[in-house]
């Protein structure tokens, strides 16, 4: 058993890199798990443990959905919070021009469907996320943080390929591996 993520990997320019370097300093004291830069993707479905033979069965669904699927750009921009500002739970990159992205997810999850796999029962919110927060003393700093970025441009993405992730869970954070890599020519 593998625990199997479907993403998209993000290669952090500059300003996402700057950008994620300031929130970790101004919320230095709260209790955040910070992603790794080398970590930074999107998550198109979360599968959890998953058997051998139905990583092959996906990889092969994976192959027929994205070949020819095309290459396509989004743009990262600007910042907030999962739950909400009462109860902030992740810190996230929003994402602007994600017609395409919302195509390739549809197609993803009716291909999981098609082959048996249990997809998330909820509305696909396309981010980035930057930061999963534990505990935060000082609401009023997250507020600034958000407030100063929150209309940022970030970086644009240019969409290539699709990853099949296995995640590592360890105690300095997760590993991600690559399973298999799908071209969207």
């Amino acid at each position: 058993m593998k625990r199997i993520f479907i993403a998209i990997k993000i290669e952090p320019g500059p300003t996402l890199l700057k950008t994620l370097n300031s929130l970790k300093a101004v919320l230095a004291n709260e209790k955040i798990n910070w992603v790794n830069p080398q970590n930074i993707h999107l998550t198109l479905a979360f599968l959890g443990d998953t058997d051998e033979e139905r990583i092959k069965v996906l990889g092969i669904m994976l192959k027929r959905t994205c070949t020819g699927f095309g290459e396509f750009n989004f743009r990262l921009n600007g910042t907030g919070v999962f739950k909400d500002l009462r109860d902030p739970r992740v810190i996230w990159a929003g994402i602007e021009g994600f017609e395409k992205l919302m195509m390739l997810n549809d197609v993803i999850n009716t291909g999981l469907k098609d082959t048996g796999f249990r997809i998330e029962n909820r509305p696909f919110k396309p981010h980035i996320t930057m930061g999963r927060i534990k505990y935060l003393k000082n609401l009023t700093s997250l507020k600034s943080c958000l407030e100063m970025y929150k209309d940022t441009f970030i970086q644009n993405v240019h969409v290539e390929e699709v990853i099949l992730y296995q995640s590592i869970l360890r105690p300095e954070g997760p590993m991600y591996r690559s399973v298999g890599v799908f071209r969207l020519k």
